[in-house]
């Protein structure tokens, strides 16, 4: 009876996760999916620990150690949930997802060691080591990727790809060792095994680092994404090797929608899906590193007296944020002023760009936070036909998202990948501390053009100026 409870719960608890899929996918119902995730958790947790008690003996056993660790972590969580910025949300999900990954690796090494495991014989040993060889791969690669996605988001690692000569050879000699280990170790005996599995395991964390070092800083958002599809695989191969029914679905829920995240993603930069996987996309064809030259041209300095002003002449106001709102936390600024214009019968828009901040969704949630209406929210591809008929277009702490050599400068970084075209509204006032170059380390034309006026400061202080400005 117990254990029909268990398998109803976690039915219940996957249809919960599947809930809270379809309810990320709009801002509106975005508080409403997060809240099934949490329940569906929740309800996974509590059925574990009743399916654990079920047996007495390995039950008291791994509550000893289970109970103070799930307290351990659930203290931690809430920690990071108060103290995490949302500045610091990108690199918070990509060591996350690292942790995935470890104990992927970690769960299959204990299980290959697991004495049960000795006593399989046929097809049902043959699947069941296929399941461990995975389960340490994937889990590897997603955990060193991780941790260097980790490194670049946080500016320990520089953003710029390292490119080794044939690296593209290099990551096929790493995957097709790996196959080879992988059929050498379905036919060893154990000793031999777990040589070859912990080989396996050393070319996968490689592989991950490898992997990732090659991609420019201006494609993190896709390589989070990524990493977090890879981070559901590695927990399905833990389902199975589990036995976890559970594990397996919401690890291929999670694989498979990071995936289509990915794709997505790539689509709107412009990239392969297939240089994600593999990495090294962080430049064009033909491209250096380090290409995109010095911008020649003057800038011209604004104020916020002059911007003030500018807006309360502007009937269209299109504002794109990035980053450096993110970092200043000048969202609230930004709907004050929203507010105040639209009182003024002023018809202001948001240009949401795919991969604007570090993380995708990173804008949206923002804007949210500060309660923008939804409906004056647009996705690149919805608001670029319009910029011409924009008044004034305020450019809040982005920088490669409205970077025209992208589609004039084919040795660019990131050339090719679409961009919010700025520069094709009538006047533009771009938000920077100074003229530091994107996170791509390329250098903006746009700030450089005659429609174009830069307003140096934090975000939220100049905008805060500005809006006093407007009465």
């Amino acid at each position: 009876m117990t254990t029909g409870l268990v398998t109803t719960a976690y039915l219940v608890s996957g249809i919960l996760f599947v809930l809270s899929l379809g309810g990320l996918s709009k801002q509106e119902s975005a508080r409403k999916g997060n809240l099934y995730g949490i329940l569906g958790m929740a309800l996974a947790i509590l059925a574990t620990f009743v399916k654990l008690s079920l047996d007495k003996e390995a039950g008291e056993i791994n509550f000893q150690f289970l109970a103070p660790l799930m307290i351990g972590g659930a203290v931690i969580g809430t920690i990071l949930a108060k103290r995490v910025e949302m500045t610091s949300m990108p690199e918070l999900v990509a060591i996350l997802h690292s942790f995935v990954g470890a104990a992927a690796v970690l769960v299959g090494l204990s299980t290959f060691l697991d004495p049960s495991n000795a006593q399989l014989i046929g097809s049902e040993k043959l699947i069941h080591d296929i399941e461990i060889l995975l389960g340490v791969f994937i889990g590897g690669v997603t955990f060193t990727g991780s941790v260097i996605a980790f490194g670049k988001l946080r500016g320990s690692l520089s953003g710029k790809p390292l490119l080794l000569p044939a690296r593209h050879l290099l990551n096929l000699g790493m995957v097709g060792a790996s196959i080879w280990l992988g059929s050498q170790f379905l036919n060893q005996g154990h000793d031999q095994a777990w040589l070859t599995l912990l080989i396996v395991m050393a070319i996968s964390l490689v592989l991950g680092v490898h992997l990732i070092v090659a991609i420019g800083g201006a494609d993190m958002p896709v390589v989070v994404s990524m990493l977090n599809s890879y981070s559901g695989w590695a927990a399905a191969a833990a389902g199975f090797m589990l036995k976890n029914d559970l594990l397996i679905i919401t690890g291929a829920l999670v694989g498979s929608s990071g995936a289509i995240l990915s794709y997505i993603m790539c689509k709107a930069m412009n990239r392969s899906l297939a240089n994600v996987i593999f990495g090294g996309f962080g430049t064009s064809s033909g491209s250096s590193p380090g290409g995109g030259g010095e911008v020649e041209g003057t800038i011209t300095e604004t104020t916020a007296d002059q911007v003030a002003e500018e807006l309360r002449e502007a009937k269209e106001v299109m504002i794109v944020p990035g980053y450096g709102m993110a970092v200043a936390q000048a969202q609230h600024v930004v709907k004050d002023i929203t507010e105040t214009l639209r009182a003024k019968d002023v018809n202001v828009r948001f240009a949401i760009h795919p991969v604007a901040g570090r993380l995708p969704g990173h804008m949206n949630v923002l804007l949210a936070e500060a309660n923008v209406p939804y409906d004056i929210v647009f996705e690149m591809d919805e608001i670029n036909d319009d910029l011409p008929e924009v008044d004034l277009l305020l450019v809040v702490g982005a920088n490669d998202i409205v970077n025209p050599s992208a589609l004039e400068d084919s040795s660019s970084p990131i050339a090719g990948m679409p961009v919010i075209e700025a520069w094709n509204a009538k006047s533009v006032v771009a938000l920077k501390r100074s003229m530091a170059a994107g996170y791509s380390g390329v250098e903006n034309p746009l700030y450089f053009k005659d429609n174009t006026d830069m307003l140096f400061g934090d975000a939220k202080d100049t905008l805060s100026a500005v809006f006093a400005k407007l009465g």
